[in-house]
């Protein structure tokens, strides 16, 4: 950590020597040629309409296409006309591989050179009108294979992730760039601070290029981002996208035109990514960065949604688990929504935290933001609550066991095993079934899940942090999938799942400076809310086969017992006194994203002996004042 502050330190002189003058003295200048600061942020004291606009490409060091020439990356450019003159700003990169195809944001906006002189005119999402104006250059980068970059993508592979790194290189005159012309092209102007920020793949390429170590990289803002590409097509041996997703996506984010050209790319993609296991391979290793995490030098700022079904929230815990063991200074927003940007779910306050943070890390102004609590947290739709730190350190594990009852009735919830020998109970695996189907009717047997309850909450129960699932548990066939899901039965007024939780409204507001090709006005939103009767709080699969190895399957011996060990998604709940916590255990999980593997197996369980361990703030004792039995 001494080397870290020694780094952190010179940073910061330098940075608040480019602010050159003091905030007062700046604001008298009619014609600023420094960043200036004003109310501890910023001031927008620089032209946009006038700012200069460039596009290069990269020389990179990789043929994704494999036809003898290294890929060149397209990086356009936009920065204060000062610039000229001798200021130095950082940049923000936002590197993507869908600005000519699905667009970015709410409204799905562009990329769009209108005059067709090879500029951007058109500069999808609020970036650049927003921050440009404060003395910051504005990169928004083709990832490889996409928009005017060369070669083809390749779905989380090393190309795809060093696309940004190599452009990094370039600012810190450690690569070479080339213009329409094929003049080369040197960077003068940037102060060697780069900070990079993207929702769902975007955030995944800054987490991918943090996890390269790259000098230069001074901050990453992933939203909604993968950590790793096998957590997003494969949960613990069960497929969950498919078949054959690499290739799809890289077909997706590929120009029209040249998706014949990268059919032998695809056809590689599809040959190699193991659909037929579900294993943790070479080729999902290279797409997993969590286990690099260690080379990260960058601050993070992670936001994700707790109820993101698209890129689940294990992407962000398992990520910022590792940030934190390695002590790099970081900040986390959770939030009730899906897959959805915070400039769609808190957009003033995004805004102005976002603003001070690149501030403080990119302009090097002491703001206080890094002084303030760690962790935003929404409780509900709109309340937040703030915490030191992501799990709550206050959490215990606590293990909740599974009890038998009656045959005809749903087991139930204990803080110890029931007395007395161990008690098997079966249900019989059916690929078919709904999510609805598994957690409805909940005091009702039925013959494709079990469930377990507990009585009315005497008192509140929160728990934050990653709960595990222990089932010992044996099947009729050599494979079969095992699910568990956690369960709040209890009526409330919750952030509605139809839309991931928000809804677009016809008015707007605007955010920046504008030109005659490009405003800053965006469609506002307000959150979808219902009230329900019960809400699925988190969840959990694994392939029986990949139970002691996800890199390797072992079949099972059909009426063996075995012990399935396996983590449900992360969360942070309140299970509200009078509310039930439910446990349903189940086979195939259709409604997770699983792929069945059509066993349709009867299981049995031991249910004395399996547990849901939960990391609960207050341990034993908070659950014992919620009313969970102990005898």
């Amino acid at each position: 950590m001494a080397g870290r502050k020694a780094r952190l330190a010179a940073v910061f002189a330098t940075a608040l020597c480019a602010l050159a003058l003091p905030a007062g003295a700046l604001a008298q200048t009619s014609a600023p040629s420094a960043v200036q600061v004003e109310d501890g942020v910023t001031q927008p004291v620089f032209g946009y309409a006038d700012a200069i606009r460039e596009r290069v490409w990269v020389e990179s060091t990789f043929d994704s296409d494999l036809d003898g020439v290294n890929d060149r990356i397209a990086v356009d450019i936009m920065r204060p006309r000062a610039t000229e003159d001798g200021l130095k700003v950082p940049v923000i990169m936002d590197a993507s591989p869908y600005y000519t195809t699905l667009g970015r944001g709410n409204e799905s906006e562009l990329k769009e050179d209108v005059d067709g002189d090879g500029l951007l005119d058109k500069w999808p999402l609020y970036y650049d009108n927003y921050f440009v104006p404060r003395g910051y250059a504005m990169v928004l980068l083709d990832m490889v294979g996409t928009g005017n970059s060369t070669g083809c993508p390749v779905t989380g592979g090393t190309p795809d992730n060093l696309s940004a790194k190599v452009a990094i290189d370039w600012l810190n005159g450690r690569a070479t760039a080339y213009d329409k012309d094929g003049e080369e092209v040197v960077v003068d102007w940037h102060n060697g601070r780069t900070g990079m920020i993207g929702k769902s793949y975007d955030g995944t390429l800054a987490n991918a290029v943090a996890a390269t170590g790259v000098a230069g990289l001074t901050t990453i803002v992933p939203i909604s981002a993968i950590s790793s590409w096998y957590d997003y097509t494969r949960s613990n041996g069960v497929v969950t996208r498919g078949p054959d997703y690499p290739a799809f996506l890289s077909n997706t984010v590929t120009n029209e035109d040249r998706r014949p050209y990268c059919s032998p790319v695809r056809d590689m993609l599809s040959a190699t990514d193991g659909d037929e296991s579900g294993d943790y391979t070479p080729f999902w290793a290279e797409r997993d960065f969590n286990p690099h995490v260690a080379n990260v030098s960058a601050s993070v700022f992670v936001v994700h949604g707790i109820n993101d079904n698209n890129v689940k929230p294990d992407h962000f815990s398992k990520w910022w688990y590792g940030l934190a063991d390695q002590g790099v200074p970081r900040k986390l927003w959770l939030t009730q929504t899906g897959h959805i940007d915070p400039f769609d779910f808190r957009r003033p306050e995004w805004v102005a935290t976002l603003h001070r943070w690149f501030d403080y890390w990119l302009q090097g102004y002491p703001n206080g933001v890094m002084d303030e609590p760690m962790v935003d947290f929404e409780r509900s739709a709109d309340v937040w609550e703030t915490f030191a730190s992501f799990p709550d350190p206050a959490a215990e594990d606590t293990h909740v066991w599974l009890r038998p009852e009656a045959p005809d009735a749903p087991g139930s919830l204990g803080l110890t095993p029931a007395p007395g020998k161990p008690v098997a109970r079966s249900f019989t695996d059916n690929p078919s079934q709904s999510e609805n189907t598994m957690v409805s009717n909940e005091t009702v047997v039925q013959p494709n899940r079990l469930v377990f309850l507990s009585e009315p909450l005497a008192a509140p129960l929160r728990f934050s942090g990653t709960p595990v699932v222990r089932l010992r548990a044996s099947a009729d066939q050599t494979d079969t999938n095992l699910g568990a899901i956690l369960v709040d039965y209890g009526t409330a007024t919750r952030v509605s799942r139809t839309g991931d939780g928000i809804r677009t409204l016809a008015t707007e507001d605007c955010w920046g400076e504008s030109s005659a090709a490009d405003e800053p006005c965006y469609r506002q939103t307000e959150k979808r809310v219902a009230e329900t009767p019960r809400e699925v709080v988190t969840k959990g699969i694994l392939d029986a086969l990949n139970r002691d190895s996800l890199e390797a399957a072992e079949p099972l011996v059909p009426g063996t017992g075995y012990e399935f060990t396996f983590p449900l998604l992360p969360e942070d709940y309140v299970f509200e006194a009078g509310h039930r916590v439910g446990v349903v255990v189940v086979g195939s999980y259709p409604s997770y994203g699983s792929a069945s593997d059509q066993t349709r197996a009867n299981l049995t369980l031991s249910v004395k002996v399996s547990r849901v361990t939960l990391p609960v703030v207050g341990g034993h004792e908070a659950a014992v004042r919620a009313g969970l039995p102990v005898q």
